[in-house]
């Protein structure tokens, strides 16, 4: 369990919902699927639905009573179809915020794209938390989410459908969010629609916590002037796969809760998200001159500083990933409405880093080092 100084459960009333698309980001709304809707042979789930307003609901606005009404959704979902003519309001396309009256119609006729194409694969994977709503599991280093260009087998999705055969019908397999190829760690995901909708709604009203373990290249008390980092981020201008701290970007909060050091240059962090943009934790730390050992993209030669032995210099040197590992996970049961914790220890590889950069540091700080299984 986390110490109570962590504070996990951070300010819920600011911050954007996450959308992004590569790590700690919610799948995106379009992606979601009715199982309960017939699937044609075309592999299209066809929405044809009709709801009546009650005269409990009188007064409430056409997008309230759309998300009481196609529980299926998003809310975010069912705003973009009742502007797109999808969702009618008494057979008429009407603004989200109108007011509904008792005997009012709301009809919603679409069509979803199945995820027929991503196919099941017998791959081993590392389950920590299981029950009849939520799985949650421990992705090793090398392991893609999802299929996209030039990943369209080995993936984690690959390997849910295989293993949970009825995970098909969901949109990724039931994904609520995703981490980097290269960062190990924890994964929420919903074994049915309701609990992968009320996940993703919990990840974007910041209760659902992660907590990340990273080796950095920094000083303790440089580091501890930085425990909070506010840096909007956004998509570099030239290099469109990186991403980077700008004005126009999109707010993101990092905090630093613990910093033990490993020497004098180099520290083990305990970090906390309160946003969850694409590489977040990666472009922070570079932000503030203090990256991750081993990001080739965001930390380049500043991961090497001075004072290191010829052994720890070749460590970082031939560390072959970023060294970042999500740790722990905390969320709200979507059915019985417990505070779930999961955690997991820290993966060999990192283990094998931090004795290296900790070897011969004074042993009165190395004992107060964090626990790594």
């Amino acid at each position: 369990m986390l110490d109570d100084n962590d504070s996990p459960f951070f300010d819920n009333t600011e911050g954007e919902d996450i959308d992004d698309d590569i790590e700690n980001d919610s799948i995106d709304d379009d992606d979601v699927q009715d199982d309960d809707a017939p699937a044609t042979s075309s592999g299209l789930d066809v929405i044809d639905e009709t709801y009546i307003v009650t005269e409990a609901e009188s007064g409430l606005r056409i997008d309230k009573i759309a998300s009481l009404a196609f529980t299926n959704f998003s809310r975010a979902q069912l705003q973009g179809w009742i502007s797109d003519g999808s969702l009618l309001y008494n057979g008429a396309v009407q603004k989200p915020k109108l007011r509904c009256k008792a005997g009012d119609v709301l009809h919603l006729s679409t069509t979803l794209q199945q995820h027929s194409h991503d196919l099941p694969e017998n791959i081993d994977i590392d389950v920590v938390y299981e029950d009849d709503d939520v799985l949650v599991i421990n992705k090793p280093v090398g392991m893609v989410v999802h299929p996209g260009a030039g990943n369209q087998t080995g993936t984690l999705v690959n390997a849910l459908l295989y293993h949970y055969p009825q995970q098909h019908h969901l949109p990724r397999a039931g994904l609520v969010h995703r981490i980097d190829k290269d960062t190990s760690g924890l994964l929420l995901i919903g074994k049915t629609k309701p609990a992968q909708m009320a996940l993703m709604e919990q990840l974007k009203d910041k209760s659902v916590y992660r907590h990340y373990r990273c080796v950095v290249a920094g000083d303790q008390a440089s580091l501890m002037r930085h425990r909070r980092i506010d840096a909007p981020i956004g998509r570099h201008r030239n290099q469109r796969t990186k991403m980077t701290v700008m004005t126009a970007g999109r707010e993101a909060v990092t905090h630093l809760l613990n910093v033990t050091p490993l020497n004098d240059n180099y520290c083990l962090l305990d970090i906390g998200l309160e946003t969850g943009r694409t590489h977040q934790i990666r472009v922070h730390l570079s932000h503030i001159t203090y990256p991750l050992v081993g990001d080739r993209v965001y930390g380049g030669r500043r991961q090497l500083r001075s004072g290191l032995t010829e052994q720890q210099r070749q460590a970082i040197g031939n560390f072959p990933r970023q060294a970042l590992h999500a740790y722990a996970l905390g969320f709200v049961h979507p059915v019985t409405g417990e505070d779930i914790e999961v955690t997991t220890p820290i993966p060999e590889d990192m283990e094998k880093l931090i004795a290296v950069l900790s070897d011969g540091y004074d042993e009165e700080l190395k004992n107060e080092r964090y626990k790594l299984s």
